[in-house]
C-alpha cells in the first residue's frame, strides 16, 4: 500500500512558563544549526574532510553540553538539537544537488546562518516520545502539556510534530500523519479546462471565479501599519507592537488567500473528473516590466496550480498541463484557425470575431482550447503514446536512420497542430 503523508496544523496556547521553555528550545536549535554551518565552512576553508552528521552530533551536542559556553543545550530535548542538525544536512545536500544539476529549479546557495527572527520552529519526532494525552493536551519533553484547540481529529498517529511561533506571536502545532492511499472520489461525467488570468481569477467550463484581490483590498491597512512602524524608534517597545500590528495584516491576507485556494481547488476536483491547465511561467509573469507584478503575486497562481495538481493525484482525478506556447487565446475554438489578437496590444482585447463568423470571449475561448488540448494529452498518456514536450534527440534504432530534426514539440508545430485536431469543437462556444 502506498503511504500518503498529510499535515494537520492546530493552534496551541502555551502558559507563560511553557513560552519560556519554547523560547529556550528555539534558541538552542538555532545555535546548533549555526554551529554546524560554521564547522562545515571552516572545514571547507582549511581543506579538511567534510564532517559528517554523526561527527557534528558528537562534537556540537554531546561534547558541547559539557563546555562552559554551551551548557544551556542540556536544558532542551536532544531530539530538537538532532533535528536542527538534520535540517542543516538537508540544506547542504540540496545545495550540492543543485550544483550538480540533480535538483530542478533555480540554483541554490549554501546554507546561511540563522538569525533571531519573529518566526521560529522546532521539530519533535517519535524518538522524543511526544504524545497526545487523554485530556487532549500535547505532551512535549522538557516543555510540558500544551493546550491544543483540536478543530478536527487526527486520522492516525502522527510521526512528527513541529511547534511554530509565527510573526504575530501565535503558536501552532503541525502534525505529520502517515495514512494509507485515500479512496478516490465518485466518478463524474464533466471535465474542464482552466484559463487563469488577472481580470478574472479562473474561467472554467460553465462558470467564472472572480479575482478576490486580497492584497489590493488590504493595501490601505498595510500603508497605515507600515507608516506607523517607520515612525517608531529602533529597539523600543512601541516599535515591537507596531511590527506585530503589521504582521497581523499580512497574516490575515495570507490566511484568506490560503482558505480561498483550498476551497476553490476542492470544489473543482469534486465537480470534474479531469482538469486541464496551462503550464504558466508565474515567475516570469511577476518579473515582467510593467505594473502587473503585484497583481500576479496577489493571485498566487503557482500555489493554486500546486494545490490543484496535488488534490487531483490524491483523489484519482485526471490532470494535464498544456504547454505554455500553445496558442489557447488566439486559436478559434470553432474552426481551429489562429486569428485572435496577438502581442502585448492584444491583452486589452477581451472579445474578438473569427473570420469564420464565430464571436469569442477571450477567456472562454481559451478555456475551451485548453480543455480540448488537455483531453488529447490525457488520451496520449492513456495509450502510451505521449511524448515529452521537452524531449531532445532522435530515437535510436539500428535499422531506421535518425531524422534530421530533433524530436519534441516546437513552437512552429503548435501552429500546424490546429489543422490536425481530432476534437470536433463546433458549437462549444455556447458555454
Amino acid at each position: 500500500m502506498c503511504l500518503v503523508q498529510l499535515r494537520y496544523r492546530y493552534r496551541v496556547y502555551p502558559s507563560p512558563g511553557q513560552r519560556i521553555a519554547l523560547a529556550k528550545a528555539f534558541g538552542c536549535a538555532r545555535v546548533v544549526f549555526n554551529d554546524a554551518v560554521a564547522a562545515r565552512k571552516q572545514a571547507y576553508r582549511s581543506g579538511s574532510p567534510y564532517p559528517t552528521t554523526g561527527e557534528l552530533s558528537k562534537k556540537l551536542i554531546t561534547e558541547a553540553k559539557k563546555t562552559p559556553g554551551r551548557e544551556f543545550l542540556a536544558e532542551v530535548s536532544a531530539v530538537v538539537l538532532q533535528q536542527a542538525l538534520a535540517d542543516c544536512d538537508r540544506a547542504h545536500r540540496n545545495f550540492f544537488d543543485s550544483v550538480k544539476g540533480k535538483r530542478k529549479g533555480a540554483k541554490l546557495g549554501p546554507p546561511r546562518f540563522k538569525k533571531r527572527s519573529a518566526r521560529q520552529s522546532i521539530r519533535f519526532t517519535r524518538n522524543a516520545r511526544f504524545r497526545v494525552l487523554d485530556n487532549k493536551r500535547l505532551r512535549l519533553p522538557k516543555i510540558g502539556d500544551l493546550d491544543v484547540r483540536w478543530s478536527r481529529r487526527l486520522p492516525a498517529e502522527p510521526s512528527s510534530v513541529t511547534v511554530v511561533k509565527d510573526s504575530t506571536g501565535k503558536y501552532f502545532a503541525s502534525f505529520v500523519v502517515d495514512i494509507g492511499e485515500p479512496e478516490p472520489l465518485p466518478d463524474v461525467a464533466d471535465d474542464t479546462g482552466i484559463d487563469l488570468g488577472l481580470s478574472s481569477f479562473a474561467v472554467l467550463k460553465g462558470r467564472v471565479i472572480t479575482s478576490p484581490k486580497f492584497f489590493r483590498q488590504a493595501e490601505r491597512k498595510l500603508r497605515k501599519a507600515s507608516r506607523e512602524l517607520s515612525r517608531k524608534q529602533q529597539g523600543s517597545k512601541n516599535r515591537a507592537k507596531a511590527r506585530v500590528t503589521l504582521a497581523k495584516v499580512h497574516a490575515r491576507i495570507a490566511n484568506r488567500r490560503r482558505d480561498f485556494i483550498e476551497q476553490a481547488t476542492t470544489a473543482i476536483v469534486r465537480e470534474n473528473q479531469a482538469v486541464y491547465v496551462e503550464d504558466l511561467n508565474v515567475k516570469g509573469m511577476a518579473t515582467r516590466k510593467g505594473r502587473r507584478g503585484k497583481s500576479v503575486h496577489d493571485q498566487a497562481l503557482g500555489a493554486f496550480l500546486r494545490a490543484l495538481e496535488t488534490k487531483c493525484a490524491r483523489y484519482g482525478r485526471g490532470f494535464a498541463r498544456v504547454d505554455r506556447w500553445f496558442p489557447s487565446t488566439r486559436m478559434c475554438s470553432a474552426c481551429a484557425a489562429i486569428t485572435g489578437p496577438k502581442g502585448l496590444t492584444g491583452l486589452s482585447v477581451r472579445q474578438w470575431t473569427c473570420p469564420c463568423g464565430t464571436h469569442h470571449d477571450r477567456d472562454v475561448n481559451a478555456q475551451i482550447n485548453i480543455r480540448n488540448e488537455g483531453r488529447r494529452i490525457l488520451a496520449d498518456l492513456a495509450a502510451g503514446q505521449a511524448e515529452s514536450l521537452n524531449a531532445c534527440g532522435a530515437q535510436i534504432r539500428p535499422d531506421i536512420p535518425a531524422p534530421r530534426r530533433e524530436t519534441g514539440t516546437h513552437r512552429s508545430d503548435l501552429d500546424n497542430r490546429a489543422d490536425t485536431r481530432i476534437e470536433d469543437t463546433v458549437g462549444t462556444t455556447a458555454l
